[in-house]
């Protein structure tokens, strides 16, 4: 028996490299015919932008607008953060599998499509389409490429991707008239088969047909590695070529982030990084010692002083960078039942307050606008909820302020880009000792934030890191003559410091509310549940 299995596996062995040796084969059969094609067209590095506004581009999405060779990664940021750890380990053990198959084979795509969507959720590829792909796609992208996109009027593309994955982000990023792509079976109104149709080359040049009739679009751009590519030149007056020795020859072909037709100031999700193969496997090996590690790592911020958590975080991987003067009660103004100093900090994670009190090496109360019960659980310091009543909200603040310092996140939500969000102004109007605190933070694997997912884990999944870094960067306080106390308005003071800060981060300054991050990224106003009460708090108007 243990014979039979071992000549089964050899037998399985082998079939794997003859596919492979018969795929290496077709490839050199048709290296002449792929250099012949080619060479016949111009780079696309070559090709002029000017006078284009009127004319239509037809090209494939995969392989020319996106510089990465496989698809796996974006399946995988589906199957991760759509469904559940067990699907993405599923579609992790195929990707051996996958890569004998070939990245462009229809058999591949079925497959990879089937372990990714079959039993998902609608709703669940509705919010990673919207919220999580477009910040990996743009990264992604190729300069040129989309340059020519960009000076085109009429763009249509096509891809063997199912087109739920790509369609939003082409229309709403890259202003693409028509997407072309396969089509996921849908059952019972709200889950995926697993099954595609339309994702065949003679479905495209039948699309291609149906768009452009017997009139022919104006430039086609194509990959100089993929066939699947070349049927539609026949569709087109003008053919440019994207090559992939432009790209090992050192050519700049990354789309820099001052150059994305649209600013990355929301995304969700909680991977860091591009989830390749070596990647994702990295990841779950990582796992099962970052658990543990994670809870250590709580544990040290409850337990011990605030003194020695720096030396002691940097010995479990945490690093701390702290600056700036230590401002306290003591050397604040004498201003009746104003004698606290208001910290008003950017806004990263939840663990925000926290990086602040060990960074003052003493415990500052910390108001929150919507927290999970478990946040407030696991915090070493004192947290007080606000509610949507300015009124109560501000007498809270005052209270607090009498009886000592006290942290604010004016923001009312985390932000993950370099972009500071509007500054409620209620600070402005309560005290007169403000100090700016301008915080950030680097994470390797995973986000410590999340708009759609379960809120209560942040923190854990921000210690799962393996080497989280904090930066606090404590400025000097606001003038008095710069507050409302010297004749400034609450906004002007708010539009100021939100300025100071973002100069000091190297930020940019947005009009961003909470209520448009989580319209963006969630299609809701930004409603936590409480997990112990059932109840519900929505952020303030």
């Amino acid at each position: 028996m243990v014979l039979l299995k071992i000549a089964a596996h050899w037998q399985f062995a082998c079939c794997k490299v003859a596919k492979k040796l018969r795929s290496h084969g077709f490839l050199l059969r048709n290296s002449a015919r792929l250099h012949q094609v080619h060479s016949l067209h111009s780079s696309v590095t070559k090709c002029s932008l000017e006078g284009r506004e009127g004319q239509t581009l037809v090209c494939d999405f995969h392989g020319t607008l996106l510089r990465t060779p496989s698809l796996f990664p974006y399946f995988m940021l589906v199957a991760f953060e759509g469904g559940s750890l067990w699907r993405a380990f599923l579609l992790l053990l195929l990707s051996p599998l996958l890569w004998v198959l070939g990245n462009r084979s229809e058999i591949t795509m079925r497959i990879i499509v089937f372990v990714t969507f079959c039993g998902l959720r609608t709703k669940h590829l509705e919010l990673v389409s919207r919220a999580v792909l477009p910040k990996f796609y743009l990264e992604n992208l190729r300069l040129q490429a989309c340059e020519l996109l960009a000076a085109t009027g009429k763009r249509v593309v096509l891809t063997s991707m199912p087109r739920l994955m790509v369609e939003g982000f082409l229309k709403e990023y890259l202003g693409v008239s028509e997407v072309v792509g396969a089509e996921l079976q849908v059952v019972r109104g709200c889950y995926f088969t697993g099954l595609i149709s339309g994702s065949t080359l003679a479905a495209k040049q039948k699309a291609l047909k149906d768009i452009f009739g017997e009139s022919k679009a104006d430039v086609a751009l194509v990959s100089s590695s993929n066939l699947h590519d070349h049927p539609f030149i026949t569709y087109c007056k003008e053919t440019f070529v994207v090559n992939k020795e432009e790209d090992a020859s050192g050519m700049s072909t990354e789309m820099p982030r001052s150059k994305y037709p649209k600013p990355l100031v929301f995304h969700d999700g909680r991977l860091a990084l591009l989830p390749t193969p070596s990647v994702i496997l990295a990841i779950f090996m990582w796992l099962p010692i970052a658990i543990p590690l994670a809870v250590i790592r709580i544990a040290m911020g409850i337990i011990f002083p605030y003194r020695v958590t720096v030396f002691i975080g940097a010995l479990i991987g945490i690093r701390f960078a702290v600056g700036g003067p230590h401002t306290s009660t003591s050397d604040a103004g004498t201003g009746s039942c104003r004698k606290g100093v208001l910290y008003v900090c950017t806004h990263r994670t939840l663990l925000d307050p926290v990086i602040l009190c060990i960074a003052l090496q003493r415990p500052v109360p910390a108001v929150t606008y919507s927290l999970s019960r478990m946040s407030e659980i696991l915090a070493p310091m004192k947290t007080v909820r606000l509610t949507r009543d300015r009124k109560r909200d501000a007498a809270t603040m005052r209270r607090l302020l009498c009886d000592g310092d006290l942290a604010v996140c004016p923001e009312g939500t985390t932000c993950r880009e370099p972009y500071l969000l509007r500054f409620s102004s209620l600070f402005a109007e309560l005290a007169e000792n403000i100090v700016p605190v301008a915080m950030d933070v680097r994470v390797g694997m995973f986000y410590g934030t999340t708009a759609s997912g379960q809120k209560w884990l942040d923190p854990v999944v921000f210690m799962l890191n393996p080497l989280p870094v904090y930066t606090v960067d404590i400025l000097e306080r606001v003038p008095p003559e710069m507050t409302c106390a010297g004749g400034w308005t609450a906004t002007e003071v708010a539009n100021r410091v939100q300025k100071q800060l973002a100069d000091a981060l190297g930020f940019e300054c947005t009009t961003f509310t909470r209520r448009d991050k989580y319209m963006i990224l969630a299609g809701n106003e930004g409603v936590v549940r409480n997990e112990c009460e059932g109840l519900e708090k929505k952020p303030p108007k």
